[in-house]
């Protein structure tokens, strides 16, 4: 082990309450898209308003399945998201903060989650507003629709009418900002910083921050520890394997 994996091991063992961050990183690495990969020429904004929607209901769908739902349902978990969700039933991490819409730390079995740019368990009809929290809405190889008037389903994330994105994202970032107030351990996998300023102002006086990136990003400068080298080899050393 090396000098590095020690140190963390040591960090998570001492911790009382960690919590990991996450982003696209552990996703893309395994497969998922870049979403404008998926939407091409068009616009995205256009996309992802209710009338595009109601319109090309199927297109929006093949959007979503190209971008995401064939890493999410075929593909499935990584080795990564495996581990997140092992450490958290063995007591070693408090829960998990991710800027990925995916499912993918739901589904590989984590229980504490927070998403705060929304995910496909939280949908909005286009038309009556109905809210469904339900990821599995997006695993029967169709659009999703309203159970109440069956209009099509968005996931909130992606809404951009009426300000619903706002206000769920908002919500949701104060639930991640609280988590990582509560931190003495703030474990960072797989992400360069997306809206980073608005959870790490909230962090406490002598909260410990470890990177696990391949690649240099704004967290450097703040990190306690730099770990040059895959999520999963470093994850494997806490786990003991």
């Amino acid at each position: 082990m090396t000098d590095e994996f020690s140190r963390l091991k040591k960090y998570v063992d001492q911790s009382k309450k960690t919590v990991a961050v996450t982003g696209a990183g552990i996703s893309y690495l395994y497969g998922m898209r870049r979403l404008k990969q998926s939407v091409g020429m068009m616009n995205a904004r256009r996309v992802f308003s209710a009338s595009f929607v109601r319109k090309n209901p199927e297109k929006f769908y093949e959007v979503m399945k190209d971008a995401f739902l064939d890493a999410t349902f075929v593909k499935g978990p990584s080795t990564v998201h495996k581990q997140l969700a092992e450490l958290e039933r063995d007591g070693k991490i408090y829960g998990i903060v991710t800027q990925n819409l995916d499912c993918l730390h739901t589904i590989a079995g984590s229980k504490n989650v927070v998403e705060f740019q929304g995910s496909f368990r939280d949908n909005i009809c286009i038309d009556c507003g109905n809210r469904s929290f339900d990821y599995q809405v997006w695993n029967h190889g169709h659009m999703p629709r309203c159970e109440i008037c069956g209009a099509p389903l968005m996931p909130t994330g992606f809404y951009m009418d009426a300000g619903i994105r706002d206000s769920v994202s908002k919500e949701s970032m104060r639930k991640a900002a609280d988590m990582i107030s509560e931190a003495d351990l703030i474990l960072v996998i797989g992400t360069t910083g997306f809206r980073s300023d608005e959870y790490l102002s909230r962090m406490k006086p002598g909260a410990k921050l470890v990177q696990i990136n391949p690649s240099p990003t704004e967290f450097d400068a703040i990190a306690d520890l730099n770990i040059r080298t895959t999520a999963a080899e470093a994850l494997d050393a806490v786990l003991d394997k």
